[in-house]
C-alpha cells in the first residue's frame, strides 16, 4: 500500500468515527511516516500514527492499531490542554516532531494549524533542541534512578520491572534524536540513532547504548531464537489481550502481528539484530503480562521461560541485574550528553530531517 492511500483511510477513519463527537478537537499524522511522500510504499511494519485532539481532560485508553480499509492505523488521544501554546509544544520532544511538517488531518477552529506554523519556525532553534533533548534525558535519568533504587534480591524481575527498565533506558536513544532533528520512533529508534551517528560521523557513540540493553554481543542466530520463541507467546497472548483491558493490548493483537514478528525478522537478517532487542523484550514482557492477568496457568507455565531466556542473554536473570544495569547507564549520561551537544551543533547547521 502506498503512504498516500493509507493516509487518505486514516483520515477516513477521522472523518467517520471521530469528527462528530463534541470532545472532538482536531487530529494530525504523526510517528514515523511523517515526511515521506504519499508515492513511497508503507514500510514493513509500520502503521499510520494519528493523533486525535480531545477537549476531555483525562482521555480514556487510546484505540491503538487496527485495520482500516487494510491500512494499519494507530490511534493516540492527546488532551487540547498538551498543545496549550507553542512553547508547551517546542519543549516537548515527543509533541514537537509532527509540527515540523504539514501533518494536520482536521482543524475545525484553526487551531492546530496555526500552533503547526509556529512551531515549524522555531523547531530548529538551538535552544529549543536543547530544551527537547533535556526533556528526553530527564525522562531517562528518572526512570532508571527509580529502577537503582528499587530493592533488588536475586530472584527473576517480574515483566513489569522489565518494562520499567527498558523504556527509560531505551529513551537515551530518543535524547540523540531529538538533538538530530529526528522524529523520536518507538519500536526502530536504535536502528535510526545507528543510522543519525553513522551520518554524522559519531558512531563510536552507539555501542555504548547496546551495552546498556545488554545486546552488543548478541548474535543474529540467538536473535531470531529470541523471535521464534515470542511468535509464540505473542499468538497465545492475542487473542487474551483482544478481551482484556491492557493500555498496550493492540500490540499484543493480531494487526500487530507483522510489526512484533514479520518486520523483526526482517531486520534480523538484514543483520540488524542487535536493533531489534528493544522491540523483542518490550514485547515479551508484555505478553507476559497479558497472561498472567488473564491467562490460564498452562499457558503461563509454557511461555514463561521465554522471557527468562531473553534476559539471561542480556545479563538480567536477577532484579539486583536491573538495578546495576540501571546504575551503569546513569554513569554514561554525560557522555550521551556530550554526543547530544555534537548533534545539536550539527543540526543546527543544516535544514532539519523530517523524515523517520
Amino acid at each position: 500500500m502506498l503512504i498516500g492511500e493509507a493516509r487518505e483511510a486514516a483520515r477516513d477513519w477521522v472523518r467517520s468515527n471521530a469528527a462528530a463527537e463534541p470532545w472532538f478537537a482536531g487530529a494530525y499524522f504523526g510517528g514515523s511516516t511523517v515526511g515521506l511522500p504519499d508515492g513511497a510504499e508503507v514500510p514493513r511494519g509500520s502503521d499510520i500514527d494519528v493523533m486525535v485532539v480531545t477537549t476531555d481532560a483525562e482521555p480514556p485508553t487510546k484505540p491503538g492499531k487496527f485495520l482500516h480499509r487494510g491500512a494499519l492505523v494507530e490511534i493516540s488521544l492527546v488532551p487540547h490542554a498538551e498543545l496549550a501554546s507553542p512553547e508547551a509544544v517546542l519543549a516537548d520532544y515527543h509533541l514537537a516532531g509532527p509540527f515540523r511538517a504539514d501533518t494536520v488531518i482536521a482543524d475545525p477552529t484553526g487551531r492546530l494549524g496555526r500552533l503547526r506554523r509556529s512551531v515549524a519556525e522555531r523547531f530548529a532553534e538551538p535552544a529549543w533542541v536543547r530544551t527537547r533533548y533535556e526533556h528526553a534525558l530527564g525522562r531517562v535519568r528518572n526512570g532508571l534512578t527509580r529502577v537503582a533504587e528499587t530493592a533488588t534480591d536475586a530472584a527473576p524481575p517480574s515483566p513489569a520491572a522489565v518494562l520499567g527498565w527498558l523504556f527509560p533506558t531505551g529513551i537515551a536513544t530518543h535524547v540523540l534524536l531529538a538533538a538530530g532533528l529526528r522524529n523520536p520512533t518507538v519500536r526502530l529508534r536504535y536502528l535510526r540513532t545507528r543510522e543519525l551517528l553513522s551520518e554524522r560521523g559519531l558512531l563510536d557513540a552507539y555501542p555504548p547504548l547496546l551495552a546498556a540493553l545488554g545486546c552488543a554481543t548478541l548474535t543474529a542466530e540467538r536473535a531470531e531464537a529470541h523471535l521464534a520463541t515470542l511468535a509464540e507467546v505473542f499468538d497465545a497472548a492475542a487473542p487474551v489481550a483482544a478481551r482484556t483491558p491492557f493500555p498496550f493490548r493492540s500490540d499484543v493483537q493480531a494487526p500487530a502481528r507483522p510489526v512484533a514478528i514479520d518486520a523483526s525478522r526482517e531486520l534480523i537478517r538484514a543483520g540488524r539484530h542487535r536493533e531489534v532487542v528493544f522491540w523483542l523484550v518490550a514485547t515479551q514482557a508484555r505478553c507476559q503480562l497479558v497472561l498472567a492477568e488473564a491467562g490460564t496457568e498452562d499457558q503461563r507455565r509454557a511461555h514463561a521461560p521465554g522471557l527468562a531466556a531473553l534476559l539471561a542473554d542480556l545479563g538480567l536473570g536477577t532484579t539486583a541485574d536491573l538495578a546495576e544495569r540501571a546504575r551503569h547507564t546513569l554513569g554514561t549520561l554525560p557522555a550521551l550528553t556530550a554526543t547530544a551537544e555534537e548533534l545539536l551543533a550539527g543540526s543546527t547547521r543544516r535544514p532539519p530531517s523530517t523524515d523517520r
